[in-house]
């Protein structure tokens, strides 16, 4: 288990550089405390043993550039103990994983079934997973992947960079980055592209699950679909998305009758049942398969990719 050490001494003071400033306090603290879970991160703050300029801070306190933080003594126990490190076989899948670097981004094609980050009880996430592999560089998520979800993600080596990308992200109706994604959805699509324009809107269940609805108090939202290959009924999709809310792509095929194969939340559970047991579709059928943007106000042009994984090559070639 990981607790703060005796706060009699080991303390230490960090001075914020250029290139975090902006950057909330418990980001900060994640990066500078590797392998401590968050709760201790937000304890700290609580308690006071996290200081900013000499006083007590909040968690979300945006960092400005020569701020002094005081960080405590934390004691991280060993790798063997509570499961505080991920296991082998998750850091040799995300190692293998990376299918960009530069000096300031880093792009991993994420495997299903891996959160973007830990919480919720997940440990591990992918951004926890890399900061274990890149212990010197400050990996900080650009965006993020539902978990069932597999495909690009990116990570920031640089707060620039990061800071830079978001701005972009955060420009709606593709001004600022395109975003393709890889699906196989139920049922025959027509030919062409098929763009659909209705808002979206994120509800709680009972015990706290997120379910998302179309819904006129909802955010716009904004996809376009096309069909590449017809398979045995079922139809393989390029998704380009202006917009990128929750489980967008999930809900708008939903909503033109053509659910993304796989999807047990969204999904046609017959047509699931029947894709699991002829082809051996265990997962959702989506990929994150291509990111197009510029940084540096647009003299530096990027197109990163991630290939379809292996298992949804082999669903679509045993639909034949």
């Amino acid at each position: 288990m990981t607790q703060p050490d005796s706060p009699s001494g080991g303390a230490r003071t960090v001075r914020i550089p250029d290139d975090r400033a902006g950057q909330r306090l418990d980001n900060f603290l994640l990066g500078q405390l590797k392998g401590a879970p968050r709760s201790l991160v937000y304890k700290l703050v609580r308690s006071g043993q996290v200081r900013i300029n000499g006083g007590r801070a909040k968690a979300e306190r945006k960092l400005e550039v020569g701020d002094e933080v005081r960080i405590p003594p934390v004691r991280i126990e060993s790798t063997q103990d509570a499961g505080r490190s991920p296991p082998k076989t998750m850091l040799a899948a995300m190692e293998a994983s990376i299918v960009f670097e530069d000096a300031r981004l880093l792009a991993i094609n994420k495997p299903s079934g891996v959160a973007s980050h830990g919480g919720s009880g997940i440990s591990f996430g992918a951004i926890e997973t890399m900061r274990v592999l890149r212990p010197r560089d400050n990996l900080e998520l650009v965006h993020r992947l539902d978990r069932d979800t597999s495909g690009l993600l990116v990570l920031a080596k640089k707060r620039s960079a990061l800071t830079e990308l978001q701005r972009l992200l955060r420009e709606d109706h593709g001004s600022g980055i395109e975003k393709r994604y890889l699906a196989l959805l139920v049922g025959r699509m027509p030919d062409g592209v098929m763009s659909v324009d209705v808002p979206l809107h994120v509800g709680l269940r009972q015990g706290g699950e997120r379910h998302v609805q179309v819904n006129a108090i909802g955010k716009p939202s904004i996809s376009h679909f096309r069909a590449l290959e017809r398979r045995d009924g079922q139809s393989y999709c390029e998704i380009r998305i202006e917009t990128g809310r929750t489980h967008q792509i999930r809900v708008h095929a939903q909503h033109i009758g053509h659910p993304v194969a796989g999807d047990d939340k969204y999904g046609d559970a017959a047509a699931n049942k029947r894709l699991r047991e002829q082809v051996g579709l265990k997962r959702l059928f989506l990929h994150a398969a291509t990111l197009e943007f510029a940084l540096d106000g647009g003299k530096a042009p990027y197109r990163l990719n991630a290939p379809l994984v292996p298992e949804l090559i082999d669903v679509l070639d045993r639909l034949g």
